[in-house]
């Protein structure tokens, strides 16, 4: 099945300025799959989406459809055919 993970322009230059990626992902995907699917073509990105121990960074949002992750599942939320991912990174001021 094929998701769409939208990124935003922060994370664009990791994905070779790509707006809107298509990743192809299992029929019972979860959000981890879809990363790890993501993550593979574009390696740069994990590290501004998970930290070493393969957890959503705090101050990424990540949502599936409607719904932010964390009140899904998190990264074993599942991900439906057709679905759109996406990342939002928190932005900080003062």
């Amino acid at each position: 099945m094929r998701v769409t993970v939208h990124l935003p322009g922060l994370l664009r230059a990791d994905a070779d300025g790509a707006a809107h990626v298509p990743v192809e992902v299992d029929d019972d995907a979860r959000l981890r799959g879809v990363l790890d699917a993501l993550t593979r073509r574009y390696p740069g990105l994990d590290r501004r989406i998970r930290d070493d121990r393969g957890v959503l960074r705090r101050y990424v949002n990540v949502f599936v459809g409607e719904d932010e992750c964390r009140g899904i599942g998190g990264l074993d939320a599942p991900v439906p055919d057709g679905a759109d991912v996406r990342l939002l990174p928190s932005v900080a001021g003062g």
